[in-house]
C-alpha cells in the first residue's frame, strides 16, 4: 500500500515532524513565512491530507486543485480559512482543534481589559518619556476600574466560560448572551446571568465577544450594537476579524460613544483600518491569543492525533463537516 502524502503549510519543530513522519510522506513548506495562494496550492496538489493554520486560506480553487486531497488539519479553533462546503462537496474532512487555547485566550482577554481600564500603554510611555516626576504622577490620566463591574460576553462557549470563571476573581458581575444557554449548575457555579444582547449592552461596562466568524456572524457587532453601549463601556474582541464593524467601531469611538477598545484581531488583517490606528482609545495585539508555548503545542498536538484518526479510517475527534470516516485509511502501526 501506498504511504499517505501529508501536506506540511507551515514549519513546525523538529520532535513534531518526528511525531507525524509514521503518518506518511511529509512535503513541508520551506522556510517560516508560509507560502503564498499559488505555493499552497502547488504544495498541496498531489496530498493526501494537509496541515494548515488559521493563515493559509484554503478556497474552493485550491481544494479543486487537489484530487488526492482526503483531510485537512487546521491547527485553530477558528476555521473560517477554510472553504468548509467546498471541503464537504468534494467528501473532505476538515478539523479543529477546539479546548486547546481557551485558557490562553482568556488570561489575553483579561490582560487587555486590565491593560485598556488601566492605560498600561500610556502609562509605560509616560515612565519611558521621562516625564514621571515627583509632581506629575499621573500626567497619562486616570484608567477605570475593574473590581466589582459588569463584564458582559457575547458567546459563551468554552472560551467565554473561561472568561466568566476569570471574572470571579474580581468579583465582577457576569452576563453573557449566547444562542444556547448554559445548563443552571454552570450559571451557577460562574455566578453568570442569561440576558439579551441589548440588555447585555446597556449594562456591561465590558463587553467582550466570543463568537466564530460566519456569514450569520459577520459585522454582528456594528453603529447599532455600539450606540447600546454605555459611554464609559470598553469593548473587548478577541474572537476572529470581521465579527466587529472596524468602521462603526472606529467612527463610535472617535463621536465618544463608547469609551475604549481593546482589540486582537481586526477585518482583513494584519491590515489594520487607519481610523483606527489613529485613535488614542484603542489597545491592540496581533491577534496572539494562542500566543503561548505550551498552548501552541497542544493546538498542533491536537491536529496531529485528527490527522491520525482521520487517516486510519475513523472519524477524527474535531471534524467540523461530520463526514463519514475516509475509506482505505491506513494503519498507525
Amino acid at each position: 500500500m501506498s504511504r499517505n502524502r501529508i501536506a506540511i503549510a507551515r514549519r513546525l519543530p523538529q520532535p513534531l515532524l518526528d511525531a507525524l513522519a509514521p503518518l506518511g510522506d511529509l512535503v513541508i513548506a520551506p522556510g517560516e513565512a508560509g507560502l503564498d495562494r499559488e505555493g499552497l496550492k502547488e504544495l498541496m496538489a498531489n496530498a493526501d491530507a494537509a496541515l494548515v493554520t488559521a493563515l493559509d486560506a484554503v478556497d474552493a480553487e485550491i481544494v479543486d486543485a487537489c484530487p488526492k486531497l482526503r483531510l485537512i488539519a487546521n491547527i485553530g479553533v477558528g476555521y473560517d480559512n477554510i472553504d468548509v462546503a467546498a471541503c464537504t462537496a468534494r467528501g473532505i474532512t476538515v478539523t479543529n482543534t477546539p479546548g486547546a487555547m481557551d485558557d490562553a485566550v482568556a488570561d489575553l482577554v483579561f490582560g487587555m481589559i486590565l491593560g485598556i481600564a488601566r492605560r498600561l500603554p500610556q502609562a509605560d510611555a509616560f515612565v519611558r518619556s521621562g516625564q514621571w516626576t515627583p509632581d506629575n504622577v499621573s500626567g497619562f490620566g486616570l484608567g477605570l476600574d475593574v473590581s466589582k463591574k459588569t463584564l458582559g460576553i457575547i458567546g459563551f462557549g468554552r472560551i467565554g466560560k473561561v472568561i466568566a470563571r476569570r471574572a470571579l476573581g474580581f468579583e465582577m458581575e457576569t452576563l453573557y448572551d449566547d444562542g444556547q444557554r448554559a445548563d443552571t449548575a454552570t450559571e451557577a457555579v460562574l455566578k453568570a446571568s442569561h440576558v439579551d444582547r441589548d440588555t447585555l449592552l446597556a449594562r456591561a461596562d465590558f463587553v467582550v465577544v466570543q463568537v466564530p466568524l460566519m456569514p450569520e456572524t459577520r459585522h454582528l457587532i456594528g453603529a447599532n450594537e455600539l450606540a447600546k453601549m454605555k459611554k464609559s463601556a470598553v469593548l473587548i474582541h478577541a474572537g476572529r476579524g470581521g465579527v466587529v464593524d472596524d468602521a462603526a467601531l472606529a467612527a463610535a469611538l472617535k463621536a465618544g460613544t463608547i469609551a475604549g477598545a481593546a482589540l486582537d484581531c481586526v477585518d482583513n488583517e494584519p491590515s489594520v483600518d487607519p481610523s483606527l490606528l489613529a485613535l488614542p482609545n484603542v489597545l491592540f495585539s496581533p491577534h496572539i491569543g494562542s500566543a503561548t508555548p505550551s498552548t501552541r503545542l497542544n493546538m498542533a498536538m491536537l491536529a496531529m492525533k485528527n490527522l491520525a484518526v482521520g487517516l486510519s479510517g475513523q472519524t477524527p475527534p474535531n471534524d467540523v463537516n461530520a463526514l463519514p470516516p475516509l475509506a482505505g485509511g491506513s494503519s498507525l502501526d
